[in-house]
């Protein structure tokens, strides 16, 4: 009988993450909720799906990618699927450009890109030795038009794009590296925010679905490239459209 599959997902504590680590589980994975702070509420959440464990890690530090890592093999003995899930940004008006100071380009590229490929480097051997294993990156459509955020947001995301190239490219065919880049997603975190209110209303009005994504319809979409097994290097959008707008 095969082993159950393990899969690690950053920054799940809650949103987008928190339904992609759920989509998982209720796939038969063993999961590894991990954040860098909320650690009650993602201990909680790994406390509420089978089979699942908390670690807590921030993965814009070298050490703390590497040790994230290092937990979940030593606990579960492997690790066959990596979603990159974990992200900051600061809403910053693209005008604005005195207000995206070097300390929120260094913040920000510091978990989207950095983080991204520190716990992707750490990963690399075991998703190889569990073959084939599978990387995942959520990204955005702000990687590709000019929108997001900020600059600096939109700028990771791009980074982050070609980065899903690259290692696809580098680490084939023993693991595929691909993407998923949502629209505007309704969570928690959104919930209230002018920003997120005013771009919706947007959205509703002008893309061919009318309506805001759910973290619903991203963890759907890690699912589905998860399957397509002849995939890697791709960068799916989940957007309703509004990459045609």
């Amino acid at each position: 009988m095969p082993r159950q599959q393990v899969a690690l997902v950053t920054g799940s504590s809650s949103g987008i993450g928190a339904a992609i680590a759920a989509r998982l589980s209720a796939e038969g994975m063993c999961v590894v909720v991990n954040s860098s702070r909320s650690a009650e509420q993602g201990a909680a959440f790994a406390a509420s799906l089978p089979d699942a464990s908390y670690v807590r890690a921030d993965v814009s530090d070298e050490a703390q990618a590497a040790r994230l890592v290092d937990t979940v093999v030593e606990r579960h003995g492997r690790l066959d699927v990596l979603v990159n899930c974990a992200g900051t940004t600061r809403v910053i008006a693209h005008s604005d450009i005195a207000a995206a100071t070097p300390e929120v380009w260094r913040e920000i590229l510091g978990v989207n890109v950095v983080g991204t490929w520190q716990v992707t480097s750490a990963a690399a051997p075991h998703l190889a030795e569990a073959g084939p294993g599978n990387v995942v990156n959520i990204s955005s459509v702000a990687g590709d038009r000019p929108g997001g955020s900020s600059i600096p947001y939109a700028v990771s995301k791009a980074a982050l794009n070609h980065m899903t190239r690259l290692l696809a490219a580098a680490l084939g065919p023993d693991v595929r590296v691909n993407a998923v880049a949502p629209a505007l997603t309704r969570t928690p975190w959104t919930e209230g925010d002018p920003f997120f209110e005013k771009v919706a209303e947007k959205v509703r009005s002008d893309t061919p679905l009318r309506r805001v994504g759910a973290d619903t319809d991203v963890a759907e979409a890690v699912w589905a490239v998860l399957r397509m097994s002849h995939m890697t290097g791709a960068v799916l959008p989940v957007d309703g459209g509004a990459r045609l707008i």
